[in-house]
């Protein structure tokens, strides 16, 4: 790789992994599912100047858009809520283990022996973290966080059935969709969400477009041009960086701190991923390709 490319993939790793730290202090004012609401209004306003879902396919959207990411940013910012962000960015790591289960089940994919390793790895550092004493109070979090890395797979597992549309035309579809979507679930589980629109400050706000304009919009515009000169072998090692940002933005800037038991998990859960990740199958070229990881 170019050396001005290798600068954009790791560009594009520490962008994505500061997203868990952005919404974190972007939730200390915003509830989180209208926070993930007006992300993806502002992300759906951009990319709408660009790109037009393909109209044959949005029904099939509507449903991508419910799962994969209405009910997944749902489940996984309420409980990001609750726990440290470097804490959730680090069990958030099992939607990789739960796609490949997901495709074994649906579409009959091969396992090799080493993704399975990487399976049983994965989640043992996610059975550490949550052994973690200090969390015992807060399991309905940190489980939250899990349900939505598995949300995340079965959304996964329905784009692939779509076929290949395009990543922004994919991307804009499910953004025009979820934003109502996650409004209308703001009105039925959270309160005071007109007072908190007309309060918000400048660094609220600057939350919310960090998450719709700089990690959705450039961050795949970004991604998507390293996919278009390089192999996703090449690109994919640099995902693994995600969960390090998001757990050192977590300490510097949030002021978190990480136990021993959480930290050994944590190694544990990111070689079980870069186990699985490494091999060339399809269902890894498919999450490589339309990642979302928040």
């Amino acid at each position: 790789m170019k050396p001005l490319d290798i600068l954009i993939a790791i560009a594009v790793a520490v962008i994505w992994g500061m997203g868990f730290v952005i919404a974190k202090a972007g939730m200390a004012h915003f509830s989180p599912i209208l926070l993930m609401a007006l992300r993806f209004s502002l992300t759906a306003a951009c990319l709408l100047c660009f790109f037009r879902p393909p109209p044959g396919v949005l029904k099939q959207l509507f449903w991508i858009s419910l799962i994969s990411a209405a009910l997944q940013y749902s489940l996984t910012f309420n409980g990001v809520r609750g726990i440290d962000a470097s804490t959730a960015a680090l069990l958030v790591q099992l939607e990789v283990p739960f796609g490949l289960i997901m495709a074994w089940v649906v579409f009959g994919e091969r396992i090799r022996p080493l993704q399975a390793l990487g399976i049983l790895v994965s989640f043992g550092g996610v059975v550490l973290i949550i052994g973690e004493p200090r969390l015992a109070g807060e399991l309905i979090y940190a489980f939250m966080v899990i349900g939505g890395a598995f949300t995340w797979a079965v959304g996964q597992i329905m784009i692939k059935k779509l076929g290949n549309i395009g990543g922004f035309r994919l991307l804009t579809g499910v953004a025009l969709f979820a934003a109502p979507q996650l409004f209308i679930a703001s009105w039925l589980f959270e309160q005071e969400q007109l007072e908190q629109i007309a309060t918000a400050s400048t660094s609220a706000w600057a939350a919310v477009i960090y998450l719709g304009l700089v990690m959705t919009a450039l961050g795949y515009g970004l991604w998507y041009r390293l996919l278009g000169h390089y192999s996703v072998n090449q690109v994919m090692p640099f995902l693994l960086l995600l969960p390090v940002t998001s757990v050192f933005g977590g300490i510097f800037f949030l002021g978190e701190s990480l136990t021993v038991k959480i930290a050994l998990g944590g190694c544990l859960a990111i070689s079980g991923v870069a186990m699985i990740t490494i091999q060339r199958s399809s269902f890894s070229r498919q999450v490589i390709n339309d990642p979302d990881k928040l």
